[in-house]
This record gives structure tokens, C-alpha cells and sequence, in this order.
């Protein structure tokens, strides 16, 4: 199964790039993941023109047939557990799941719309050198669960 992050965001500090690396280290041979930056589109007229941008380079992105995941506060929220099992289902789908994580000011109208599933982290505003972290985390923990590995021990 091949997974992408994919990240609207300037270059991750050293130390989110570490712990990131961390979790794509243990989860190699179990699941194939690559991260992907985007440039925020900054210098935009507006605030919705540069959400626009924004989606648009991320969807012109993406793999054909992969099933999108958009991350916003909009979204549902999952349990570990809940997480666990859509990291199932995405698998026997097949395929290829982006997972985006939007910019500054959040996904674009027609990402959200365009995507097939939108999850929620958390209310909290976060950063997304942080949000990065704990998606891959996350991928990880669920990897456990489905695999009855000690790591989860909820």
C-alpha cells in the first residue's frame, strides 16, 4: 500500500523532520509512505485565491485513481481504533491515499469537495510542522493496531 503526505508548508524544522523520519523508518516494508511539500502560494491576492492555488497544485498532483484524504477541522474525527480500520479498508481499496494537509489559511472549497474523505485531528489549531508528525505517528500507531504490535496499548 502506498501512502502520501502531502503538505502545503514551508520547509519542516530539523526537528519535525526527525521525528517524522523516525515513524517512516519503522513503518518501512509495512506500508510505503512519501511526503511531499508544497510552497504556500503567499503572495496571492486574496485569502480564498491563495487557498485556491493552493488546492489547485495539490490536485493537479495527484496520482490518478488515488483516493484523497483532505486534513481539516471540518473533518471527522477518529480514534486510533477508527483510523485503524479506514488504514484497512484504503488497503483492500489498493491504490494509492494522499493524505493533504492544507496551508496556512486552510483547503480550498473545491479540495474539500474534490476529496473523499476530510479528517479531523483535533479542534486545536496546529502547526504544521506538528500535523506532520502526528499524521505519520498516527499512520504508525494504526499499523500497530491492525498488526497487534505492543506500541498501541489502549
Amino acid at each position: 500500500m502506498r501512502v502520501q503526505v502531502y503538505c502545503v508548508a514551508r520547509k519542516p524544522p530539523a526537528w519535525a523532520t526527525q521525528a517524522g523520519a523516525e515513524y517512516l523508518k519503522r513503518l518501512t516494508g509495512a506500508l510505503t509512505i512519501r511526503t511531499r511539500d508544497f510552497t504556500p502560494h503567499t503572495g496571492a491576492a486574496g485569502v480564498d485565491q491563495q487557498r485556491e492555488r493552493e488546492g489547485q497544485a495539490v490536485l493537479k498532483a495527484l496520482p490518478s485513481e488515488a483516493w484523497l484524504v483532505a486534513l481539516d477541522e471540518r473533518g471527522a474525527d477518529w480514534s486510533t481504533v477508527q483510523l485503524a480500520a479506514r488504514l484497512e479498508a484504503w488497503r483492500a481499496r489498493g491504490g494509492e491515499v494522499v493524505l493533504a494537509i492544507g496551508g496556512a489559511e486552510g483547503h480550498a472549497p473545491t479540495l474539500r469537495a474534490a476529496a473523499h474523505e476530510v479528517w479531523s485531528l483535533s479542534k486545536l489549531t496546529l502547526p504544521h510542522a506538528l500535523v506532520r508528525v502526528i499524521v505519520l505517528e498516527q499512520l504508525y500507531r494504526a499499523w500497530t493496531v491492525l498488526n497487534h504490535h505492543p506500541y498501541h496499548r489502549a
